[in-house]
């Protein structure tokens, strides 16, 4: 779902570029679009006092284990419940067969050119870019595409997965996908890196495909002779990409801040980009959220005079990763300055409504959305939580004014429109404040730059810093457990701890490569409190390498650690699943990014187990079941892009002639192919169990 370590791919904010400084010697010429990232991501934007999760760690678990980049065994008990990271196999082996709630024999790090999956379990490939989507929809070649073609065909770079069942059933229902990003070297024949090129290559036509190709599908699937695809002929099924008409809604929609040339009224914007992670609401619609915008503005030389120059700056906008703007003037900054207002949104899609108009609620506050999950608050009020995808950033909750209806989906259908949006600041005693974005309150007046509610959400960022939020190491996924109202965010990396951003509680250690997993306890299973309690999960790492400062229960095997996690979902059992995303330095863990099954409670509180590998140079997203957990659904993204340097026997830059692997169909004239897998176990059954 989605920015981590150094990549061959365009960074998104929601896997950026850390490679460079943590890969080893041979390793550092890889290619990088790190230059495109210098203002976002590279060099987080967030320049205020705040006080960060490492300082507040630093203070609640004791400066001197913390500075030391490791969490001692009798601080961490007194946080989380962990015990040590010392890993023994035979006691390991031991502890999962007899107490874990996950019954499978989990599978073992390693890099190769295909997916892997834990013994007893089928992982079919269900839908392909380029797959057809409709009826109509043409075969797909590599070698012709086209912008129409594309707009009826499966999107690239497949992140967020979401399942709505139709009429209840398990066996059928509306997959929701989000297309995040394109990666021209291995999309398009001949033609290599464009920025590295000064994008000599490309053209209008090539553009346009790419914008095609971004976006999100919504199409249904069903399950029969105990295999999954998609109909083509149903009515649902749509593409939704970087032109599609959208209505912008909530306090923001209208405001001068949002109203362009193209569109006077501030109401209308066309299409949504970088669509990282997102999720599914009770009342069955699709979020999407918009995630590093930024990367698609152009015209640097222009931003200087832009009228909010510093909050493009705040944003690291524009970032020029893409040349969308030399053909189309409202991704250029200096002829439409406010079009980079009209992203970063999350955007509300109706899936059971194909002729619908997806809307960008504003209320939710504009950041680098990572994902957008929620859950039913015990008072029938609706909770969205996410997190702003950059180092140094910030971790927000949304509480909605109105309550959810389960007997009638059409008053559910603006609750999103009003409500309050929220900031989360750690505090060292293992307590959290919720503060409240309120124009008016807390600072966030006209003196300090905001006119009205309007401008606190669309500079959230800003009114994050005048609050004093607390900088978090790249929140990625939110996801909150309805069984248990535990909620679990995924901190990533970030390499600035004890430099740009100093430690504290809930971000412990200075160089934080490998990222941690923080648990959040609503203060009386309230949601919308402005209280919650927090503890640290897991650390991430080898945990047979002190000096990577990795934390995992000691029943955790050689194979059940992972660095980097990213994606997370609960199972309809209340059971934590977590997908990695470590970019170009897997060497550092030397195994692939997969899906890990991580205990939450009882002895085995903080025990991993690998269940699925994704091929060299791909990234795992999307984690996501089926009502009855018979189906999981996981995105693979970028096949043979990350570190393809550092594959033994390749050791090169893929491109699309010559790729480090060809997954998944392995056939001399496909590229390799983002692709949904869907995983089943064989005979039937949970899986997992």
């Amino acid at each position: 779902m989605a920015a981590n370590f150094l990549r061959l791919d365009k960074p998104r904010g929601c896997r950026a570029i850390e490679g460079r400084h943590i890969m080893s010697e041979q390793n550092k010429f890889i290619q990088t679009r790190a230059f495109r990232m210098e203002t976002s991501e590279d060099h987080p934007s967030n320049n205020t006092e705040n006080p960060t999760m490492g300082d507040v760690i630093n203070a609640r678990l004791g400066r001197r284990d913390a500075l030391r980049g490791m969490l001692a065994v009798t601080a961490l008990s007194s946080v989380g419940g962990l015990a040590g990271n010392i890993l023994t196999a035979g006691a390991a082996d031991a502890a999962h067969h007899m107490k874990s709630s996950f019954k499978f024999d989990e599978i073992s790090h390693g890099v190769d050119e295909k997916h892997h999956v834990a013994s007893g379990h089928d992982a079919d490939i269900l839908l392909r870019w380029g797959d057809a989507l409709f009826e109509n929809s043409p075969v797909f070649d590599p070698a012709k595409q086209t912008k129409a073609s594309q707009e009826k065909q499966f999107g690239y770079n497949n992140d967020f997965v979401g399942f709505i069942p139709l009429n209840g059933a398990a066996d059928n229902g509306l997959l929701c996908v989000n297309h995040e990003y394109t990666n021209e070297e291995l999309m398009f024949p001949g033609l290599g890196r464009q920025d590295k090129a000064n994008y000599a290559g490309m053209t209008k036509d090539i553009a346009d495909v790419e914008m095609a190709a971004h976006g999100g599908t919504v199409v249904e699937i069903k399950k029969s002779g105990g295999k999954w695809a998609p109909v083509l002929s149903s009515e649902y099924n749509r593409r939704i990409t970087a032109t599609t008409e959208m209505e912008m809604s909530g306090p923001a929609a209208g405001n001068a801040l949002v109203k362009t040339n193209a569109d006077t009224s501030g109401t209308k914007v066309l299409g949504t980009i970088n669509n990282c992670a997102g999720g599914i609401t009770p009342w069955g619609t699709y979020l999407m959220a918009e995630e590093n915008f930024n990367g698609y503005f152009w015209n640097k030389d222009g931003a200087a005079s832009h009228p909010n120059a510093d909050m493009l700056k705040r944003y690291g906008a524009p970032g020029q990763w893409y040349n969308w703007g030399a053909y189309y003037d409202r991704f250029d900054v200096a002829k439409e300055p406010n079009e980079v207002h009209r992203f970063g949104w999350i955007v509300e899609v109706d899936a059971m409504d194909p002729t619908s108009t997806p809307k960008k609620r504003t209320a939710l506050g504009r950041f680098k959305h990572e994902g957008a999950e929620t859950i039913i608050n015990k008072d029938g009020r609706i909770v969205v939580y996410t997190g702003d995808d950059e180092r140094g950033d910030y971790l927000y909750k949304f509480v909605t004014k109105g309550k959810y209806d389960p007997n009638n989906r059409a008053a559910n259908m603006n609750l999103l429109d009003e409500g309050t949006l929220y900031v989360a600041r750690f505090n060292a005693d293992g307590s959290l404040n919720w503060l409240p974005l309120v124009h008016g309150e807390n600072g966030l007046t006209e003196a300090n730059g905001f006119a009205d509610q309007a401008a606190v959400l669309v500079f959230a960022r800003k009114a994050g810093d005048v609050v004093g939020a607390t900088k978090m190491d790249r929140p990625e996924d939110v996801q909150p457990n309805p069984k248990t109202n535990k909620v679990y965010v995924c901190l990533t990396n970030n390499k600035y701890r004890g430099d740009r951003h100093p430690l504290d509680a809930a971000n412990p250690r200075e160089k934080n490569p490998f990222g941690h997993i923080i648990e959040i306890t609503p203060n009386g299973d309230d949601h919308a409190d402005a209280s919650s309690k927090w503890d640290i999960l897991v650390q991430g790492g080898n945990p047979a390498k002190p000096e990577q400062g990795a934390v995992f229960n000691k029943a955790t095997s050689e194979n059940g650690w992972f660095g980097s996690p990213d994606n997370a979902t609960v199972d309809h059992t209340g059971r934590l699943w977590i997908t990695t995303d470590q970019g170009s330095a897997w060497p550092k863990t030397g195994t692939a990014d997969g899906v890990w099954a991580l205990e939450t409670d009882g002895e085995l509180r903080g025990t991993g187990k690998m269940f699925f590998r994704v091929p060299i140079g791909a990234e795992m997203c999307g984690p996501c079941f089926n009502p009855d957990d018979t189906a999981f659904f996981l995105a693979v993204q970028h096949p043979a892009s990350d570190g393809a340097k550092a594959f033994p026997g390749f050791e090169r830059n893929s491109t699309f002639e010559d790729p480090a692997t060809r997954w998944p169909d392995f056939k001399d004239d496909m590229p390799p192919r983002p692709s949904v897998v869907v995983i089943s176990k064989k005979g039937g059954g949970v899986v997992g169990s």
